[in-house]
């Protein structure tokens, strides 16, 4: 039983999606470490006493019985010892440096660095990978977004994010926010849009998603077709004059050279392809053209897809070219309060000075893209006897083993590493991989926060205090990161020693010794984030000395965005607005507003010449080229669709690894449409062999009008081996990677077709009607 004196709300935020919405948790029970209760924080600048179910399960991630409470050791036969920090410390230090010697910084591939909820462990990590010279990085946005960002990149120059809260026509390109959110208060503003006659929401996925069945047009392409429906519609775009001509001309730039990529295609066989009337989409694209506001947003159903990056492109060709960018209602460019393209590159501290070089992995020569490795090749990078290859990885909040392609495949490449190290808060499917592990302190047990700061005009960052003190035997990053760096010998109680006694004459007298500091030794300046830990940090209040980052990163955005910076409140010097910010981070619990940005100012973030749009991209343009006459890929041997990773109500991110959150309801099921499971001779309850080209899993079928014919589904982060109470492993629902293959990846993005793979049915047994399940 709980006691009432020992209950408490705390302001705090959800960590299991981007969105991070903000949370007030009732916390007690006997030891005074659980997380009874959980409702939406009225006061959160962003979600604004918005809230899903998801965050009612965030006790299971807190008190997960798989946590670890000691540094972890592999022996030679595969087991686990426990040892002393200490200890890990001094021989994880001395084996980094061993492999840096032998084959030089660039052999240790770093991945992770945060999830949907903490970041603060990612800045200071940064530090650890310059002292070992570590020039590869990636993590999970190499499987999903890195095509997108570089079509950003190529044609805006700056991240953008749409305004759907004030759009008069709503677009989701392969993207359920129902589920999946990725838009502020996802639920509340579709359902405003599906309420409103003056407003059109259109959703373009093959699945009937809750999305969907609320939208006005639902554009049910056949999978894989995604690319076929969008050029489509800029081809009705070009061909019946739809284009904002006088915009363009004022706007962007590669008009003529996209005009004559479109004028030729055929709608008509467009449309056929991707199984769409070929009146509906040209009512879509007239849509968008008369309309005052249009917001797009894409997501995995297409990133994660054949004609990946392809695809991202074409869905900004249909709204620039209308002319809907940089007012109410549109996409603008969002001031972040820390880039994360510039983190995940190594240069959040700025970036290092000379002409733009094309980077590529040492390996395979695959395409890095903000920084980062395509995940999919990874494998490939250490696989191999090449002089180059990967000898050590360093997994930061990453589970790659469970989440990347090919799971098999990536198992067998991190035991084939000289050196692994995990740092993470539970034995995960990598941990049980890797040469040593070490156990981080929950996302409530230190200040945490993430860098997914994408509103426009008002942008807002919630630092979050901690609800619990750390478990027994556990770390934050921040001082792991900071041992790692003494134990190396690039750091000491002499380098701190000038700014602790700077801090006793007060915080404006540290700033100036530090920025001087900085100017006279790279080495301060290259281990920024562990120096203001262990000096400034030792100035704030326990719970929160880990945020010592975040003064360098407001002192940063401060000098970067002055005019945003100044209308949110932090004006002046930029020592002394970056102060002022930095205080406000910390006395805000439930978050405070940054930045507010101007509509001129989305113009002036654009970086190409003269702050124009960049319509037409070469390398996708020929991609476009390839499409009349052509369909997606099919194996007749493996004539099924598989979407390896669908969201939904019995899915949760895999921080959650105890599926005994899940209470009732069907869990884990292969959904395919009546139809479909007719023509095998199944029926709903079944259980099903699904195999593809990688492996095969035994399955409970469940039927739904849904899904696209030709297509099967599994649901995403489920299938985790999470050790319970007594030892024992529980194994809940279907690992999608076991089953997907990293050959499949997009041609520049290298980005995984995890909604695209072939896969075979058959049914292996009947419904068992007397249990009430199917037997397992």
């Amino acid at each position: 039983m709980t006691d009432p004196q020992n209950a408490d709300w705390r302001p705090t935020a959800c960590i299991l999606c981007s969105l991070n919405c903000g949370l007030e948790v009732q916390t007690g029970g006997l030891d005074g470490r659980r997380i009874l209760k959980v409702h939406a924080d009225e006061r959160h600048p962003v979600s604004r006493g918005y809230l899903c179910e998801k965050a009612q399960r965030l006790d299971h991630y807190q008190n997960g019985a798989d946590r670890l409470r000691s540094p972890m050791r592999r022996r030679a036969d595969g087991s686990y010892e426990a040892i002393g920090w200490d200890v890990a410390i001094r021989e994880i230090a001395d084996k980094l440096q061993a492999v840096r010697r032998r084959h030089g910084g660039a052999s240790v591939l770093y991945y992770g660095g945060g999830g949907q909820g903490n970041h603060l462990g990612g800045a200071y990590c940064d530090a650890t990978l310059k002292a070992l010279g570590v020039k590869f990085r990636s993590n999970a946005l190499a499987q999903e977004k890195t095509g997108e960002f570089w079509v950003q990149g190529k044609m805006f120059g700056a991240g953008a994010h749409g305004d759907f809260e004030r759009c008069e026509v709503a677009i989701f390109v392969g993207k359920n926010p129902w589920q999946s959110h990725g838009v502020a208060r996802a639920r509340a503003v579709i359902n405003e849009l599906a309420k409103d006659p003056a407003r059109t929401l259109i959703v373009i996925d093959p699945r009937r998603s809750e999305t969907a069945a609320k939208a006005d047009v639902h554009l049910a392409v056949a999978p894989g077709t995604d690319a076929w429906c969008l050029a489509a519609i800029v081809a009705v775009i070009v061909q019946e004059g739809l284009v904002a001509s006088e915009w363009l001309a004022e706007h962007a730039a590669g008009l003529d050279a996209v005009k004559s990529a479109f004028e030729g295609l055929s709608v008509s066989e467009f449309a056929a392809t991707c199984g769409i009337d070929e009146a509906v989409i040209r009512d879509v694209a007239r849509r968008i053209a008369r309309a005052k506001s249009v917001s797009v947003l894409e997501d995995l159903g297409v990133q994660m897809n054949v004609h990946s990056t392809l695809n991202s492109y074409l869905q900004r060709l249909a709204w620039v070219l209308c002319g809907h960018y940089g007012r109410e209602g549109t996409s603008n460019a969002f001031v972040p309060l820390l880039s994360l393209a510039k983190a995940s590159k190594g240069e959040a501290g700025g970036r290092a000075k000379g002409a733009k070089v094309e980077r590529r992995s040492p390996v395979t020569g695959s395409k890095i893209i903000t920084g980062l490795i395509p995940c999919n090749v990874i494998p490939d990078e250490i696989l191999t006897d090449h002089p180059e290859r990967f000898r050590a990885m360093i997994i930061d909040s990453g589970n790659p083993a469970h989440s990347l392609a090919d799971s098999a495949r990536m198992r067998e490449a991190i035991r084939a590493l000289e050196l692994s190290v995990v740092i993470d808060v539970a034995m995960t499917e990598t941990a049980r991989q890797a040469d040593y592990v070490l156990p981080a302190s929950s996302q409530f047990e230190k200040a945490e926060a993430t860098f997914f700061n994408l509103e426009f005009p008002r942008n807002a960052f919630h630092l979050r205090r901690p609800l619990f003190e750390p478990l027994e035997g556990t770390l934050c990053e921040a001082e792991i990161h900071a041992r790692l760096l003494e134990a190396m010998g690039e750091l000491s109680d002499r380098d701190y020693a000038p700014l602790r006694l700077a801090l006793r004459a007060g915080r404006m007298a540290f700033t100036v010794a530090f920025g001087a500091m900085q100017a006279a030794s790279p080495r301060i300046a290259r281990y920024a984030a562990v120096v203001l830990y262990r000096t400034l940090g030792e100035t704030l209040p326990a719970p929160l000395r880990n945020a010592a980052v975040l003064w360098g990163v407001a002192q940063m955005f401060t000098r970067a965005q002055p005019r945003a910076a100044a209308r949110a409140g932090f004006s002046g010097p930029a020592p002394v607005a970056g102060n002022a910010l930095f205080d406000a981070i910390l006395a805000s619990p439930s978050g405070v507003v940054f930045a507010v940005s101007t509509f001129a100012e989305s113009w002036e973030a654009i970086t190409h010449p003269a702050h124009k749009i960049n319509l037409a991209i070469p390398e996708l343009l020929a991609e476009l080229a390839k499409l009349p006459g052509s369909k997606p890929p099919r194996d007749p041997a493996f004539p099924w669709v598989l979407a390896a990773g669908e969201r939904r109500s019995d899915t949760s991110n895999t921080a959650v690894r105890d599926p005994r959150w899940h209470k009732r309801g069907r869990y884990g099921t292969l959904r395919m449409h009546p139809d479909d499971a007719a023509s095998i001779q199944c029926v709903d309850g079944d259980t099903v062999r699904l195999e593809t080209r990688r492996g095969s899993v035994e399955v409970e079928l469940e039927l739904s009008d849904a899904m696209a014919r030709g297509s099967v589904s599994l649901p995403n982060g489920q299938g985790l081996d999470f050790r319970d109470e007594r030892g024992e492993i529980l194994h809940k629902g279907v690992a999608p990677n076991e089953l997907t293959d990293g050959a499949s990846r997009d041609f520049l993005a290298g980005t995984p077709w995890h909604k695209f793979v072939p896969a075979r049915v058959e049914r292996v047994y009947p419904r068992d009607d007397s249990k009430g399940a199917t037997p397992s």
